[in-house]
């Protein structure tokens, strides 16, 4: 696929920095879409309900698209804030990527200019700190199997990279199940001689 081999980020990075009085926290966390990047500022407000301002940019997709983008000045000049971290995230090479700066004021005015360089420098030196890992693309697969046959489910999941999305219990237990993409032929080859052609992984059509 097109999405498949580029980083996104491996785990969230943190950094702060004060010019003329006002603090800056900038922080970045990978985002799978514009939801989960909303759902992140919200965290932010929440954890610096006495910041005065929690400005946002994201692009949630592969690196440089700007299908599933955002910003927020937060109450900042237009243009100063939100624009300027959106265009360094754009730029970055790293995908599903949010940063929220957060800015406790100082009492001195730096001007848009200023406040143009105090956002996009906090993401870029954010960035010079955050570890990327390979982006692996995922496919959702249904199964219907016996409860005995839950050690070899959960061995070729872990096996393969999967996650167990979700379960129901009845009769028989229902599965919706997250592969790589790259895996799940010889997961529903494996799966199918462990049972001894028995369970069969059900995909959709593509």
């Amino acid at each position: 696929m097109s999405e498949a081999g580029f980083p996104v980020p491996a785990a969230a990075v943190e950094v702060e920095e004060v010019i003329k009085r006002s603090r800056f926290i900038t922080r970045l966390e990978k985002v799978a879409d514009g939801k989960a990047a909303r759902q992140f500022h919200a965290r932010m407000r929440e954890a610096h309900p006495e910041a005065r301002h929690h400005c946002l940019a994201f692009a949630a997709g592969r690196p440089g698209c700007t299908r599933d983008i955002g910003a927020s000045d937060d109450g900042e000049p237009a243009g100063s804030a939100g624009r300027p971290m959106l265009n360094v995230v754009l730029g970055s090479g790293v995908g599903q990527l949010a940063a929220v700066v957060i800015r406790y004021s100082g009492g001195i005015k730096l001007g848009v200019g200023g406040l143009v360089r105090a956002y996009a420098g906090g993401v870029k030196q954010a960035l010079e700190m955050l570890e990327t890992e390979p982006f692996v693309p995922m496919q959702a697969a249904e199964l219907l199997c016996d409860y005995g046959d839950m050690p070899l489910v959960s061995h070729l999941l872990q096996r393969h990279g999967g996650e167990l999305v979700s379960q129901d219990y009845g009769a028989q237990i229902h599965l919706s199940l997250a592969l790589p993409m790259a895996s799940m032929s010889q997961f529903a080859d494996e799966l199918a001689d462990g049972s001894r052609g028995r369970l069969q992984l059900v995909r959709p059509q593509s």
